[in-house]
């Protein structure tokens, strides 16, 4: 399995193999097999037909397994799709030094992003996606959760407060002379939702943090599920319109923005975020993750598209 960080854990099939035999009885002997499309986050490994192990790629991932232990099944009960459901926490042994889980597997194939032509996606995706992130938003947040600082993440801040970052992230795109990108054109869209009006105060909302192409599941194209909540959050869930510019076209991100009741700065703001969550993937997977690169510079050409006639207005 290719490292993907310099403080990558070695992680293969043997390991694998042995921790759940040794840890998991029940389950040993088990057909176990990798995932062709495992993540960056953790790596994925099929055993029998039902269930998926998920073991943290870096140290300190066994923080991101405890929360997502703790609080999906709490949030899963008032979400309207399937979201990944725990079968056991491995503890760290045999050289892996983290926790990892053991999930039920979820049938279903990752939406193809938007492509040009008279092709989009059925009005039910925009439909689900946005019933998504309403219900995950409207879901009362605990006090113990408010104080849980696993459930705290820069995508839950005031995009105010990345500001120094996004414009750091441009000067390294800059150092990328195959990145097909218009990058002024970029901090323009960038400075524009800057300069909008800040959001009002309001009390912190549960949020994905990652609700992107490679996180969801579709079939007969409905939503079927949403997956890795490593990112799951407390804060301002801005972040989780990113979706509309990858996964959906105009159409589909008008309808989308209308069923959330969207206003302008808000709307302004969560293009500024799916334009970032861009930028840094550039300078981090542009040579080991070329497929995640490619989806991330669509939905960034997406957003300079979407963004035009601002662009235009600011000449």
């Amino acid at each position: 399995m290719p490292a993907l960080h310099d403080d990558e854990i070695e992680i293969g099939l043997p390991l694998v193999r042995r921790l759940v035999d040794a840890t998991l009885p029940h389950l040993a002997g088990r057909p176990l097999r990798p995932l062709g499309a495992s993540g960056s986050t953790n790596a994925l490994f099929r055993l029998g037909d039902d269930l998926l192990v998920r073991l943290p790629r870096q140290p300190g991932g066994s923080t991101v397994i405890d929360k997502e232990a703790r609080w999906l099944p709490h949030v899963a009960a008032s979400l309207p799709v399937a979201v990944p459901e725990f079968v056991a926490v491995g503890e760290p042994g045999l050289g892996y030094p983290e926790r990892w889980s053991v999930v039920h597997w979820t049938d279903g194939a990752t939406p193809a992003v938007p492509v040009a032509g008279p092709h989009r996606p059925a009005d039910g995706l925009a439909r689900d996606l946005a019933n998504f992130v309403r219900a995950l938003g409207d879901l009362p947040v605990p006090p113990d959760a408010l104080t849980d600082p696993a459930l705290r993440c820069y995508r839950g801040e005031s995009l105010a407060a990345m500001d120094a970052t996004a414009r750091e992230y441009l000067a390294e795109c800059r150092q990328l002379p195959s990145l097909d990108l218009d990058l002024d054109a970029c901090l323009r869209v960038w400075e524009a939702a800057m300069a909008m009006p800040g959001s009002e105060e309001a009390a912190p909302r549960w949020l994905h943090g990652d609700l992107l192409a490679e996180n969801l599941l579709v079939r007969d194209g409905r939503l079927a599920a949403v997956l890795d909540f490593g990112g799951l959050s407390i804060g301002d869930p801005t972040v989780d319109l990113i979706v509309a510019w990858e996964v959906l076209d105009h159409h589909g991100r008008e309808l989308f923005r209308s069923i959330l009741d969207v206003d302008e700065a808000t709307w302004r703001r969560g293009r500024a975020w799916a334009l970032l969550i861009g930028l840094m993937t550039f300078p981090y997977y542009w040579h080991s993750m070329p497929e995640r690169c490619a989806a991330r510079l669509a939905m960034a050409h997406t957003v300079l598209a979407d963004a035009a006639p601002l662009l235009q207005e600011g000449r």
